[in-house]
């Protein structure tokens, strides 16, 4: 599995961020961070960080997902079959593991913000599904795509129609 990173620092890992002004229902504002990444079992592991006020834009996982909370808080406003919606909080040192195909959800940090890892597993070769602020059009982000933008030094997941960052 190529690792990009061999040791764990917050403060020296590359990252990335990530806004949408075009969002009007929030701010879509993150950073993110890859570690690591296996594309023969589909395997990616990468770091989330929330600045206060921060969120990433509307999606859900295709693939299996293990959260760790490793600062802060994080919120999802997950988007039930029904129409419901359920608020899932979860402070440092949580861990969460989600099926393939979780709910689409809204997510962000706490007050003073949240980093996170997340290490999934995309048995289908796709990590994430993206949906625009109304929860239409929405496209795919694979695992090659996303592996590919980080080697090229671009941002993953832009929105096909817009092309505005994910």
């Amino acid at each position: 599995m190529p690792a990009i990173v061999s040791t764990f620092d917050l403060d020296t890992v590359a990252w990335r961020r990530v806004t949408d002004p075009s969002c009007t229902a929030f701010r879509v504002d993150f950073e993110y961070s890859l570690l690591g990444y296996d594309l023969s079992t589909g395997r990616l592991d990468m770091l989330l960080r929330y600045g206060k006020g921060g969120h990433c834009r509307r999606h859900r996982h295709v693939a299996s997902t293990v959260t760790m909370v490793l600062e802060g808080e994080q919120f999802l406003n997950e988007l039930l079959p029904d129409g419901a919606t359920r608020m899932v909080r979860r402070k440092a040192g949580a861990y969460a593991l989600s099926p393939a195909d979780a709910h689409p959800h809204d997510e962000w940090g706490g007050d003073d913000g949240a980093t996170v890892l997340l290490s999934m597993i995309a048995h289908e070769g796709v990590l994430f599904e993206y949906f625009d602020e109304h929860m239409r059009n929405p496209w795919k982000l694979s695992i090659e795509a996303y592996v590919d933008s980080w080697k090229n030094g671009t941002v993953y997941g832009a929105a096909p129609a817009t092309g505005q960052a994910a």
